[in-house]
């Protein structure tokens, strides 16, 4: 070979390094990811789906992208987003803050791979046909909030017993809205007292229901799951703690706001879950064969510093049985 045919070669071949990169960046696989809430109180959370991600082998801008879409608690704008993420062609579509993100997911394809969580049986949500062989496009985590109403009623009881009627705080717009109003009413009846339910969708409504709640002399209150009260923890723990409502809610993120008690599965553990499901997506694993992973471990969490500011002393056999205690 000549020395000028040569350089001539090398030449081009330094020249298309740039665009063989280029190639290999648009190859990197993308990973939708559909939230129902804010993003800047889910970054734990997130921080939690990437490493599942990085578990499963996939290290986001490394070796994998991801899209996010937030709808903020406007689940109205979910169908679109969802829409979006299909129209970028994503290799898997992670949806969280429950069934109306994992619904508008399942709307929107029916080919691209979803893994869900969801807060109830998403059988019955017709989000999969069984737990153990999906079937579908759909896959995910069950984290566990519905099932979960009669124990908290329960143990709202043990702490504020004189409370007869205890006010729930409802988000009439997410979709699991009225399981979750009868579902209360329900266990309320199994330990013999009665809810009211006070509705709630935006932080005016929140405040004006909390001026509600006292109005009515409730005793205590339960908040009910909702991706849009979890955004809003740091606004919804303050009012019940300046109106002295004993209060207890699903996520343990709740208490390390300042809330008084929190029973329910981890969520940051629910979205490592995803994450690892993903991964294995993304190697080319079906979502019909992965089983739907059924968080099995329950958090009790107390915040004894609100119970001081509420008067309340935890009973011992409630503190006994705690999985964390916030001093």
């Amino acid at each position: 070979m000549r020395r000028r045919e040569f350089i001539a070669l090398l030449g081009g071949g330094v020249a298309g390094w740039p665009l063989a990169a280029r190639g290999q960046q648009q190859a990197m696989p993308v990973v939708g990811f559909l939230s129902t809430a804010l993003a800047g109180p889910s970054a734990h959370l997130v921080a939690g789906f990437r490493r599942g991600l990085q578990e499963a082998g996939f290290v986001e801008g490394r070796n994998a992208a991801v899209e996010y879409r937030w709808a903020g608690g406007q689940y109205e704008r979910l169908p679109a987003l969802a829409a979006d993420l299909v129209r970028h062609q994503v290799a898997v579509i992670v949806t969280v803050g429950g069934e109306s993100s994992a619904a508008a997911a399942k709307a929107a394809t029916a080919t691209i791979p979803i893994v869900f969580n969801a807060g109830s049986d998403p059988v019955k949500l017709g989000l999969v046909a069984s737990l153990a062989r999906p079937g579908g496009n759909a896959t995910g985590v069950n984290i566990f909030t519905t099932e979960l109403i009669e124990k908290r009623l329960s143990l709202l009881h043990d702490l504020v017993p004189a409370a007869t009627n205890v006010a729930v705080l409802l988000n009439p717009n997410f979709a699991s809205a009225a399981v979750n109003a009868r579902e209360s009413e329900a266990a309320a009846r199994t330990i013999g007292r009665t809810v009211t339910i006070f509705n709630a969708s935006s932080d005016a409504e929140i405040e004006t229901a909390f001026a509600k709640i006292v109005q009515a002399r409730s005793g205590a209150l339960l908040v009910s799951a909702d991706p849009f009260f979890t955004s809003r923890r740091g606004l919804i723990v303050a009012l019940a703690s300046r109106h002295a409502i004993p209060a207890i809610y699903e996520w343990r993120e709740f208490a390390e706001a300042g809330g008084l008690i929190s029973y329910g599965t981890n969520l940051v553990e629910g979205y490592r879950q995803q994450g690892i499901y993903a991964g294995r997506i993304l190697k080319g694993e079906k979502p019909s064969d992965l089983p739907v992973v059924q968080l099995s471990k329950f958090e009790l969490v107390i915040n004894l510093n609100a119970a001081r500011g509420l008067g309340l002393v935890i009973p011992s056999g409630v503190l006994a049985i705690a999985d964390d205690v916030i001093e």
